[in-house]
């Protein structure tokens, strides 16, 4: 499963590294150079370009849905 999102800011980055480390399976998130960082890891994500959209991606759509709505709230 994967979902687009739009990252503005370094808070998103952490709410999104906070919400995937309570996650049991992998969400992993791809920037649009095709670098891709495992969303529980800070350093990883803040490898990423966030100039455009970025894509959450996860095989369980109940933990991405958690980690998208962590964002979006």
């Amino acid at each position: 499963m994967v979902k687009q999102v739009k990252i503005s800011s370094f808070n998103e980055v952490k709410s999104i590294v906070a919400a995937a480390t309570l996650c049991m399976d992998q969400i992993g998130v791809h920037d649009q150079q095709g670098s891709i960082a495992d969303a529980k890891s800070i350093l990883g994500m803040m490898s990423l370009d966030y100039t455009k959209p970025v894509l959450l991606v996860s095989e369980n759509p109940e933990e991405l849905e958690k980690v998208y709505a962590a964002l979006v709230n």
